[in-house]
């Protein structure tokens, strides 16, 4: 952390006062975080962005919480990120032109599909699910929201995660055999429509390149050579690694477990690095955390410390975060479709 980068921070916060917040996820880097007025999980950045007074809202994250964060600013505000280039492998697995003929292809058959995306994915999409009635969860509110899907009395299309999709339904407890992964090759014209029409859930084939890296074999491994430890995973990561695990859930949930372990605790943790980090230190000499093994994201590095600053800098002149109105619209019923239910 750079001495004079940190006080232009800090001196800039001070001048913009009230009219500035700053947010951030918690896989981004302790420089960054150390500058957050609200650090948070998905769900909770959500929930906050909609009550936020600052015409300045700066997201440290990747570039579809920003999206997220646009659709949910009041008139007046502006969204700004201080990475524009910090993608989400998992966002992109599933583009909206595909999910739209995917879901498309389902509805023509006469089934009555609700689309439930998770909000890993771009505004276009969660225009796409809102413009049909669906609706955005997170992995902190994965079950409340899909129950809710259930409840409608239609098939559900969960994207674009496939393992916090079955993670969820075991939680639920439906069938493995009322689920069925989708094989969207070819634009969509390999989907098994007979397969699918027997399904309770449609689950798109996308995983997180940084949860997947955790396996039960590593769980295993720790079980043998730390004898009493404690595993607890986010839902992001394989049905099996979830399984083998003592606990999983969000990022806020993991927090949680850990501040709630005994003293004396030792915990590994299969999540991105930097929480996993920041949790260590924030307990040493109390409790012994460790990570299941390293898996960093490489988008969320790429909010620094520097690249906040320069966002700060340029916030009179730059152009902030915008989603078409077109998208906008269905996109933010999605939305706030979640933060309803979730409510409850």
């Amino acid at each position: 952390m750079d001495a004079s980068t940190t006080d232009k921070i800090t001196a800039i916060r001070r001048s913009r006062g009230d009219s500035l917040a700053i947010l951030a996820h918690h896989y981004q880097c302790d420089a960054v975080v150390a500058h957050a007025d609200i650090l948070g999980d998905s769900l909770e950045l959500s929930r906050k962005v909609a009550g936020l007074s600052a015409r300045d809202i700066v997201f440290c994250g990747v570039f579809f919480m920003a999206e997220t964060a646009a659709m949910l600013a009041g008139p007046g505000q502006r969204v700004h990120i201080p990475a524009p280039d910090a993608a989400c492998v998992m966002s992109e697995m599933a583009p909206a032109a595909l999910a739209a003929t995917v879901l498309g292809r389902l509805r023509a058959t006469g089934r009555d599909v609700l689309p439930l995306t998770y909000v890993n994915s771009s505004a276009a999409v969660k225009a796409v699910v809102g413009a049909c009635g669906g609706s955005v969860c997170t992995s902190a509110n994965a079950a409340k929201m899909l129950r809710w899907a259930l409840d409608q009395g239609r098939g559900v299309l969960f994207l674009p995660d496939k393992m916090l999709g079955q993670n969820t339904c075991d939680a639920l407890g439906v069938p493995a055999d009322k689920r069925h992964i989708l094989d969207i090759r070819a634009g969509g014209a390999q989907l098994d429509l007979a397969a699918a029409a027997g399904a309770e859930v449609l689950l798109w084939p996308g995983q997180c390149v940084i949860h997947s890296r955790f396996k039960a074999r590593d769980i295993a491994a720790v079980r043998a050579a730390h004898p009493g430890a404690r595993v607890v995973v986010h839902p992001e990561c394989a049905p099996e690694t979830v399984q083998a695990a003592d606990a999983a859930g969000s990022t806020s949930f993991i927090i949680k477990y850990v501040a709630e372990a005994p003293a004396g605790a030792e915990i590994f943790i299969g999540t991105e690095i930097n929480l996993v980090s920041r949790l260590a230190r924030r307990y040493q000499g109390e409790k012994a955390i460790r990570p299941l093994c390293l898996s960093g994201c490489s988008n969320m590095a790429k909010g620094t410390e520097e690249n906040l600053l320069a966002a700060l800098a340029s916030l009179d002149t730059a152009a902030p975060v915008t989603v078409p109105e077109d998208v906008r619209g269905p996109a933010t019923a999605a939305v706030e479709k979640m933060l309803e239910v979730s409510a409850r």
